[in-house]
């Protein structure tokens, strides 16, 4: 194994990662494909991250953030190609699934590839060279670990006694746990 470690200044923590030495070369591989094809969407004007899912060595999909073009803020390059990833294999599970990456996730990102069941996540740069040129999450960040009343989006809990669908769903024979 080589261990890398990287060290995250700003947040005064380290990402361990383990790489088996006979893995990496694949690895690299699909993360080289993500940075070409991130470098590629850039030259034609559509923006830079770009994301691919690979299962057993074989890749399952690939897509580009399409934030602008789709105005869509959710449609982030790892929320692209896990949504594609998802409806090629027919399943909301990708477990033994790997994400290559250009850029370390954003929260957003990293809550749905948690949510997806994503084995591990590969990426070049991080999130302190994505706040370097213009993309800062860091205040996401510390906005989780407010309370909720203290937040700079009002959040306000209303009707939970009148509302019924959590209780239904719990009590649902038929519920699908994901």
């Amino acid at each position: 194994f080589i261990r890398l470690i990287i060290i995250m200044e700003e947040h005064g923590m380290f990402v361990e990662t383990n790489v088996e030495e006979n893995k990496r070369p694949e690895h690299e591989k699909y993360l080289r494909l993500a940075i070409k094809l991130a470098e590629e969407n850039v030259q034609r004007g559509l923006g830079g991250p770009f994301a691919v899912i690979c299962k057993n060595g074989k890749i399952i999909a690939q897509g580009a953030n399409q934030v602008v073009p789709a105005n869509d803020p959710t449609a982030h390059a790892e929320m692209v190609t896990i949504r594609l990833a998802c409806q090629e294999l027919k399943t909301h599970n990708l477990e033994g699934c790997v994400i290559y990456s250009s850029c370390e996730p954003c929260p957003m990102c990293l809550g749905a590839i948690y949510w997806a069941h994503l084995n591990h996540i590969y990426f070049s740069h991080s999130k302190s060279d994505a706040k370097d040129i213009g993309f800062d999450d860091h205040f996401i960040y510390e906005e989780l670990a407010r309370e909720l009343h203290e937040r700079r989006v009002g959040i306000t809990q209303l009707l939970k006694d009148e509302s019924k669908a959590f209780l239904m769903w719990a009590e649902s024979q038929t519920k699908t746990h994901y």
